[in-house]
């Protein structure tokens, strides 16, 4: 006679396995830590005044004078820059934008001497190209180390950019940018003051802005 009664079900293991989630993990953590050693950050070298006490103060100005250049970034995109001492009333003040026509056509002008010894240090290395991985290494550290010295060499003009509060992030970067893209080794940013603001004025009085 066959047995009555209820039936038993069968429990289902509900257990859940994350093995393989942490399998996942590792793979991840391993992966954002040799992105993290591999990305290099990108920094810009600033030269900043000499310090050395052996240079006698009329000696650093007279340097400073014949290869001075100094850039306001004002509001609006526009860049005032004059060569040497600055000029209060703003007469020696000039007017323009970034770019290659702009700020940039400047700074090629005043680094003149410097480019020319550029462009010959890469045709010199155009010709030195080597298949071997050794050779082209220590070919690109002496270009490297070469092109550093002519940039920051008495040939190159001593760039001091000052930003005004109404300039953007954005313009100072394009500033920094245009030191590497013309060969100029030698800038530092500066704090833009009363004085610089009185050329401004002066020169948007002497052209009717």
């Amino acid at each position: 006679m066959a047995k009555t009664g209820e039936s038993k079900q069968k429990k289902m293991n509900a257990r859940v396995d994350f093995t393989p989630m942490v399998d996942m993990i590792m793979l991840l953590v391993t992966f954002f830590m040799l992105c993290t050693t591999l990305i290099k950050p990108q920094t810009m070298q600033i030269a900043m005044p000499s310090d050395k006490e052996d240079i006698k103060d009329e000696n650093r100005s007279q340097v400073a004078e014949s290869k001075a250049f100094t850039m306001l970034l004002a509001e609006d995109n526009v860049i005032y820059y004059f060569e040497g001492k600055p000029d209060f009333t703003g007469a020696s003040l000039k007017k323009t934008t970034y770019g290659k026509d702009g700020i940039r056509a400047a700074l090629l002008l005043k680094n003149e001497e410097a480019q020319k010894l550029v462009q010959n240090l890469r045709k010199e290395f155009e010709l030195k190209k080597s298949s071997d991985p050794n050779t082209d290494k220590k070919n690109k550290e002496e270009f490297k180390k070469r092109l550093d010295e002519i940039k920051n060499s008495d040939a190159t003009p001593s760039v001091i950019i000052k930003a005004k509060d109404k300039a953007t992030y954005e313009n100072l970067v394009d500033a920094l940018d245009e030191m590497n893209i013309c060969n100029i080794g030698k800038y530092v940013i500066d704090n833009f003051s009363d004085a610089d603001q009185q050329m401004i004025d002066g020169y948007k009085a002497a052209h009717g802005e």
